[in-house]
């Protein structure tokens, strides 16, 4: 089913949904399912899976240092495919310009439409480690809209290099993703939305958004996407501060802004046991006033262990 399918299904009751990376290359699939297990309880609609870029190694070859490129964490497909298979829960596998060419991600496309995952995230995607800035790979898209794009034309049976006729078109569900504070390269937040209309009007059907701390800042966002005319549901995402290095670590990668209640809370802690309530307690107060203003999901960024996220949702659902 649907992203889209499942909000109207739900008839104004806030859903629940979460995301998680694959594990590392060459570990267990079992650590994953290990975090996603305690959180079914909540009857998630869908599950997100993020897609890794990229990545320079050095391998050492006697004594010689090889740079290789290479990712460390493959399998979004594969891992969604069985997922859905496993707790029969819809997914949604990002799916990214950076990294990969038109006709590569034409292939995931086509892998998502035999294995019967029907939603999908389109996203630019970051610049590498070693990158400043985002710069598109030879051969890909430079900007989420023109992933839209391709994706629409393929549900329309429109491929790359040539028209398909069929009655077995693909039909993906497209979200794409939205910044409450903008995003990192925009210069303003007027213009940002106006990158997220060419998106919408492009044939994206839903958004989710980077996370915030202030509430407030996120029913603005939403009021002027509304004025603009962006009339896709809109889903919060949320993360719980886990370490007390979030309070650098967050705005310098993501250009967000921490509460000073927040900061201050987090300061206050001793260790990040202690930090990692502040973060629970936080973000449970987040989603409870995001639910009772009628958002239609609460999507939170389980990135890595769930327990946080088990003990959010206890209280919120």
């Amino acid at each position: 089913m649907k992203v889209t399918e499942h909000i109207v299904k739900a008839k104004g009751e806030t859903l629940f949904s979460f995301e998680l990376i694959p594990p590392v290359k060459g570990r267990n699939i079992k650590e994953l399912y290990d975090n996603i297990d305690p959180l079914m309880e909540f009857n998630p609609p869908f599950i997100d899976v993020t897609t890794s870029r990229e990545e320079y190694v050095y391998i050492d070859r006697d004594g010689l240092l090889d740079k290789k490129l290479t990712r460390m964490r493959p399998g979004t497909v594969g891992i969604c495919a069985s997922i859905q298979h496993k707790y029969k829960v819809d997914t949604v596998p990002h799916v990214l310009c950076g990294g990969f060419t038109k006709e590569e991600t034409e292939y995931v496309l086509i892998d998502c439409h035999y294995l019967g995952i029907r939603n999908v995230m389109a996203l630019r995607g970051d610049a590498r480690s070693e990158q400043k800035y985002f710069e598109p790979t030879e051969g890909g898209h430079s900007y989420a809209v023109d992933l839209v794009h391709q994706i629409t034309n393929l549900n329309r049976g429109k491929y790359l290099h040539e028209v398909i006729e069929t009655a077995d078109c693909a039909d993906f569900c497209i979200g794409v993703a939205g910044y409450p504070e903008k995003h990192l390269e925009a210069p303003s937040l007027q213009s940002d939305l106006i990158r997220l209309k060419e998106k919408v009007d492009a044939g994206a059907d839903y958004v989710v958004t980077q996370m915030f701390f202030d509430n407030k800042k996120f029913f603005q966002f939403v009021d002027a996407a509304r004025n603009m005319g962006i009339t896709v549901p809109i889903i919060p995402g949320i993360k719980p501060i886990a370490v007390k290095r979030h309070l650098q670590l967050l705005p310098q990668v993501f250009r967000i802004d921490l509460p000073q209640d927040l900061i201050d809370a987090v300061d206050s802690c001793t260790n990040n046991k202690a930090v990692r309530q502040v973060g629970i307690e936080w973000a449970i107060e987040q989603s409870k006033e995001l639910k009772a203003a009628g958002v239609p999901v609460l999507h939170y960024y389980s990135m890595g262990k769930s327990d946080n996220i088990h003990a959010i949702a206890k209280e919120v659902f």
